[in-house]
């Protein structure tokens, strides 16, 4: 069974959101073997983004499967359709592949290092998004492309 894992910096604090980010990875996990991981901030000030951004990507970096491809969330990567994530979602089962580790970063962005390893970048909007809600946005869309590949009704776009 294709595997996806997906890491982000920073822990979700509301209740709702917690809830509803919670709600999809359990659906996810009836079509996909699916993992989330979490790792701290760096806590570090805005002056120190960039310092942050290398920190958060040394402890991304340990957590990453080394047998998964690396997508990377950002708002410099392409816009995907959910269409376009079904096909990717369903080229990983097709062609027998380990699956993917999907990356969110923190308040200021990925490192240099994660988006340099990473196979696709992706975003998910063109508003800047908070991790939070990338995260539910992300695991939304993941269950979305698993009910598309089994013709399951969730769906109702193109």
């Amino acid at each position: 069974m294709t595997r996806l894992v997906l890491l982000s910096v920073g822990r979700i604090k509301g209740r709702g959101l917690k809830e509803a980010v919670a709600d999809y990875e359990d659906r996810l996990r009836h079509y996909v073997r699916f993992e989330s991981i979490e790792i701290d901030p760096a806590g570090l000030p805005d002056g120190r983004a960039a310092e942050a951004r290398d920190q958060e990507a040394v402890r991304l970096e340990k957590q990453i499967p080394s047998d998964l491809e690396v997508i990377a969330l950002s708002r410099e990567g392409k816009s995907w359709s959910t269409r376009q994530l079904s096909d990717y979602l369903g080229d990983l089962l097709d062609y027998g592949r380990a699956g993917a580790a999907f990356v969110i970063g923190g308040a200021h962005g990925l490192g240099a290092s994660i988006l340099d390893r990473a196979a696709k970048t992706v975003r998910l909007s063109s508003m800047t998004l908070p991790h939070e809600m990338a995260r539910l946005v992300l695991t939304e869309q993941l269950y979305r492309a698993g009910t598309i590949l089994r013709s399951e009704p969730y769906h109702k776009g193109p």
